[in-house]
């Protein structure tokens, strides 16, 4: 069984995944833009807010900034696919790369600590609640936020044309859609999300890291196709909730996985077992979609 501070841990780390699968949610799904320029974009987001606090500016505002950097290194990306024809992939890995130098750039060295720096954390530790409950109650609002605010925008004439682009961009264009600027407005988004969720992480577990971005594409991806065969996406908004439900679903079963001492793993196996929670979650769907119908066609 887990202990309080290890649900309530994976819970907190879930709901800023959750943020991640927000981004690759608007590239990968509204937009149908492979990108993994999210590996270089969460640890932008950590160290642009670490050196920010660290040099006494307002927590929120150097989590601001976070957001506009990660925005920044999306439309980088969205650039060179859009203007200068390189493939999507290939763009994104080229942005990913490139962010590592700048990451080390900005931090000045591989990591920041933040141990003792005000942050978005500390005025809410005064309320009396339990010291590991503060940061889920703070994510939550934070995470519940950015939903309603995406699922408003994704309802807007802009996110309808961003989905027409994603869906079909020949058509999108020939109903006059800017499709172009839909792609660097919607990769920079998605970018700007993860940028917020790399500056929360830091400021929850008191350093930024320029490698704490690897695997990140991967755990968001799992979050996203995991919550999806747990809540049909048949609407922006639940597909938007399952994203949220599969990144603390994620984590909860990272957490059971090292915590059951039956299983006999520990925490150098973790690349292990999102491997196998990805692969599981890609292929469950359509196993149970392909049990249904044969149930389906026995009762006929």
């Amino acid at each position: 069984m887990l202990s309080e501070i290890a649900l309530y841990g994976a819970i907190e780390t879930g709901l800023i995944y959750g943020l991640v699968a927000f981004g690759i949610y608007l590239s990968f799904r509204v937009l149908d833009f492979p990108d993994l320029t999210v590996d270089g974009s969460f640890p932008l987001g950590a160290a642009v807010a670490a050196i920010l606090i660290i040099n006494g500016v307002n927590p929120w505002l150097a989590t601001g900034a976070a957001i506009l950097a990660g925005m920044a290194a999306g439309a980088v990306t969205a650039l060179l696919n859009v203007k200068l024809n390189i493939l999507n992939l290939l763009a994104s890995i080229l942005t990913m790369i490139a962010l590592y130098s700048v990451n080390l750039r900005i931090m000045g060295r591989p990591n920041v600590a933040l141990l003792g720096e005000e942050t978005v954390l500390t005025p809410w530790y005064d309320l009396g609640m339990k010291y590991h409950l503060v940061p889920v109650v703070l994510f939550a609002i934070i995470t519940v936020v950015c939903l309603f605010l995406l699922w408003r925008f994704m309802k807007s004439e802009t996110g309808l044309a961003m989905r027409a682009t994603g869906a079909n961009a020949r058509m999108a264009r020939a109903q006059g859609i800017a499709t172009g600027a839909m792609v660097v407005l919607g990769v920079a988004l998605s970018n700007g999300l993860v940028g917020l969720a790399g500056a929360l992480f830091a400021q929850s577990q008191g350093a930024a890291d320029v490698t704490m971005g690897v695997g990140v594409i991967v755990i968001g991806l799992a979050s996203l196709i995991g919550g999806e065969a747990m809540i049909t996406p048949s609407s922006v908004f639940r597909a938007l909730l399952a994203c949220v439900v599969g990144a603390i679903l994620y984590r909860l079963a990272i957490a059971f996985a090292l915590n059951a001492n039956f299983m006999g793993l520990q925490a150098q196996d973790l690349n292990l077992i999102t491997a196998v929670l990805v692969t599981l979650a890609i292929v469950l769907p359509g196993a149970r979609n392909s049990l249904v119908s044969r149930l389906s066609r026995n009762k006929a």
